[in-house]
């Protein structure tokens, strides 16, 4: 499935997250939500990203907007992972990738040389009404909270 786009009804969905509670993207409604989708917990780029929106937490709480986290990654590895890295927001674990498909981020990709399966970075901003208003493709996960902001602007 190709990625979704601004301007597309963003599908519903129910997942884990690290703390045991189930999370549905329906029960936001009224609510904008920052929906961001990573490869792995506890590697360089994935901590950086997640740092940065938890550093950030504070302004994106008086917008309104909620976060959510999504990797293949087990309930206890995003435990640990938010734990360490005092993650206040919901890390939910997709280890069937279904919410992933439904977003079209997951997919082939292409390392050194290999070719695998995995998560493409990508962060989707839902309007109140469901509706995507935003796709960051290109994440620059040490500064994602100024993409995030500079987009609301426009």
């Amino acid at each position: 499935m190709a990625l979704l786009k601004k301007g597309d009804k963003a599908p519903d969905f129910s997942g884990r997250a690290q703390t045991g509670e189930e999370i549905q993207l329906s029960a936001f409604k009224g609510k904008k939500v920052l929906l961001y989708f990573y490869p792995k917990d506890s590697t360089p780029g994935c901590t950086a990203e997640a740092c940065n929106l938890r550093d950030n937490y504070s302004v994106f709480l008086q917008k309104g907007i909620a976060i959510i986290g999504v990797s293949a990654d087990s309930e206890k590895s995003h435990g640990k992972f938010a734990e360490k890295n005092s993650i206040p927001f919901p890390l939910i674990a997709d280890k069937e990738k279904e919410i992933c498909e439904k977003y079209g981020v997951w997919g082939e990709k292409k390392f050194m040389g290999k070719t695998y399966m995995g998560i493409f970075r990508t962060t989707y901003l839902i309007d109140e009404q469901g509706v995507i208003i935003n796709v960051f493709e290109k994440v620059d996960t040490k500064n994602h909270t100024e993409q995030i902001l500079e987009a609301l602007e426009k």
